[in-house]
């Protein structure tokens, strides 16, 4: 299929869940850079508390955090 066609099904609202191949799906321009942070282990134990209050890994909401606080900043350079 062309991607004018493709265009045209999404454009016009039809499903086109049967046509994408999600196992091969990727983001474009998310390099990961792994950092190592230092915290209080007071802040630790709260992060976990919100973080299992939640449902998510500590991880998942330092990124929703920082994510917040980069976009209040107007600090968001995605794609």
């Amino acid at each position: 299929m062309k991607a004018k066609e493709f265009d045209a099904l999404f454009e016009s609202g039809e499903d086109i869940g049967d046509l994408l191949d999600v196992a091969k799906a990727s983001r474009v321009n998310q390099t990961v850079k792994r950092v190592n942070v230092d915290f209080p282990l007071w802040m630790v134990e709260a992060l976990d508390k919100q973080a299992k209050r939640l449902g998510i890994t500590r991880q998942s909401l330092l990124k929703v955090y920082i994510a917040a606080s980069l976009k209040d900043h107007g600090d968001t350079p995605r794609p």
